[in-house]
């Protein structure tokens, strides 16, 4: 069998994140990272010089215009995420954007509907999806291992010291965006797509979220408890109980320990999970999804209904904690 053509990727930012992605974009024989792109041509050629990337472009547009550019990885701040997803799409690339996509159903149903038109592949990038860790989670969820599922319980935090953009309500900052998205994923991946949401927020002085708790309340009974914030020490942690055990993951978004505690009854066990770099896994799903060899993890659906319940989750504590109702469809 003929090897993949590797595919060739493009980086729109030089934003801290991409210390994360770049190492498996170049490890990868899938993927060739051939570009990036800053706010200045000495900035990109400084970063391109210390990553090891051939091209470096000054403004975001040159890179959007390179032909030899299959894939751009989006990890400007998150308010212009749909912005400029939408135009790198229009420009002919596949894109894989760093979460969240965008806080409201209508923005990601934008960007999805110019993927479609563009015939080109839009992924949100949440990377703990891909590890094996979340699949075999959701294997023993799945198979019966705690019973009937119940509760789920996550949480994200760390402590925010001197990240202005963050707490920047024009760069759609706050800890609900920022980490508790994942609290959302992982719930949902477990629960479904829930029904209703209440929660309730402290505000920094910019009017963001430093600190968001909420409930998440599924069709069935099933409910949600999940924490973030900017202002607790450093913290993550997954727990899914059910009507006979319960599954705990330390490190369900980083992966950093990857394995997960099993306990039902007198019974424990700990299930072992062969460290992996997430961030690749995940860029390989996409190159391979732009070969046409596989599809990608996380599409329209997935991003719709992260986007809807963040949403609901921000009217509920707009609201002082007022349940929200999450329409789906």
């Amino acid at each position: 069998m003929a090897s993949l053509e590797p595919v060739r990727w493009g980086i729109l930012s030089t934003a801290r994140i991409n210390a994360f992605v770049i190492p498996g974009l170049h490890e990868s024989p899938l993927t060739d990272l051939v570009a990036v792109a800053s706010r200045t041509e000495e900035r990109a050629r400084a970063y391109a010089h210390e990553w090891g990337i051939p091209r470096a472009y000054g403004t975001y547009d040159e890179l959007l215009a390179d032909p030899d550019v299959e894939v751009v990885y989006i990890s400007v701040p998150n308010g212009p995420h749909v912005e400029w997803s939408i135009r790198a799409l229009e420009a002919g690339k596949h894109v894989l954007c760093e979460k969240p996509l965008a806080r409201l159903p209508d923005e990601v149903e934008q960007a999805f509907d110019t993927a479609d038109r563009a015939d080109r592949l839009l992924m949100e990038a949440f990377m703990w999806r891909h590890h094996p860790q979340t699949t075999r989670l959701v294997e023993l969820v799945r198979g019966g291992a705690i019973g009937e599922l119940r509760l789920v319980r996550a949480s994200f935090s760390f402590t925010l010291r001197d990240d202005p953009v963050r707490l920047d309500p024009a760069f759609a900052g706050g800890s609900l965006m920022d980490v508790g998205c994942y609290c959302v994923s992982g719930s949902r991946l477990l629960a479904g797509e829930p029904a209703t949401a209440t929660a309730h927020q402290v505000l920094a002085p910019t009017g963001v979220d430093v600190r968001l708790a909420g409930t998440l309340v599924f069709p069935g009974g099933v409910a949600a408890q999940l924490d973030c914030a900017f202002d607790l020490p450093p913290r993550q942690g997954l727990d899914v109980i059910g009507s006979e055990g319960s599954l705990h993951v330390a490190t369900p978004w980083g992966c950093h320990e990857p394995g997960i505690d099993f306990r039902r009854g007198h019974d424990r066990e700990r299930f072992a999970i062969e460290p992996a770099d997430r961030y690749r896994l995940q860029g390989d799903n996409l190159s391979r999804a732009v070969r046409g060899l596989e599809e990608p993890l996380l599409g329209r659906e997935d991003a719709l209904g992260q986007a809807r319940t963040i949403d609901a989750l921000y009217r509920s504590a707009e609201a002082g904690g007022a349940p929200a109702h999450i329409a789906v469809g």
